[in-house]
């Protein structure tokens, strides 16, 4: 097998992801560097690589200005990478959420939108855009369990939406049943309440 002669002779160059910056994920790891990837030229792209926690940069010896070049754009972004916003598919996966949980505590302000971001689908024409969060905010609810408890609400939440709606069901069967009669008898029943009664007792909280 022939030697490989010095202009074969890779330029090399490597940044640590820290933890601060990925959160613990992989898929965070990834976007980061989807995130580089697309600040380089397209022909210096695939160049970029993720390898056991760190973003690698070779090139052949031969590419010495495009590796220069990369690895200017590459190390000032990196400065400020533990701040880059975290994505919807990321923070799902830092703090292991389904889509649907999302997309709740996101309407009810319980998860705080750093923002949106527009972006366009590889090969396609149509645009998305999506929210993005804060990584110190998701760090933090990370660290202090704030999921668990946003669950315990939600489930308690859902018990007490259904013993109202099985109660409102209840009286309302009772308020037909009791007109029913008083159809049949021909007398009108002027003490039993109306649904509007009802609905009037809920919302000041007297139903629950």
């Amino acid at each position: 097998m022939a030697k490989d002669k010095p202009s074969d002779i890779e330029l090399l160059r490597t940044w640590t992801l820290t933890p601060a910056a990925t959160l613990g994920s992989a898929v965070r790891a990834k976007g980061i560097l989807l995130e580089l990837r697309a600040r380089l030229p397209m022909s210096s792209r695939k160049s970029l690589v993720l390898e056991s926690g760190e973003i690698v940069l070779a090139m052949p010896s031969s590419a010495k200005t495009e590796f220069q070049a990369a690895v200017g754009i590459v190390s000032s972004a990196m400065k400020d990478i533990e701040s880059l916003p975290v994505i919807p598919r990321e923070i799902q996966d830092i703090l292991v959420i389904k889509q649907g949980e999302r997309h709740r505590w996101l309407a009810d302000g319980r998860l705080p939108s750093a923002g949106t971001r527009t972006v366009r689908l590889a090969g396609r024409a149509k645009q998305i855009t999506f929210h993005v969060f804060d990584p110190r905010v998701v760090e933090e609810l990370l660290n202090n369990g704030t999921v668990d408890e946003w669950r315990e609400d939600d489930i308690a939440a859902a018990a007490e939406n259904r013993r109202r709606a099985a109660y409102k069901a209840k009286l309302t069967r009772s308020l037909k049943k009791r007109a029913k009669k008083s159809a049949a008898s021909g007398k009108s029943d002027d003490l039993s309440p109306s649904l509007d009664d009802w609905a009037q007792f809920d919302s000041e909280g007297l139903l629950r």
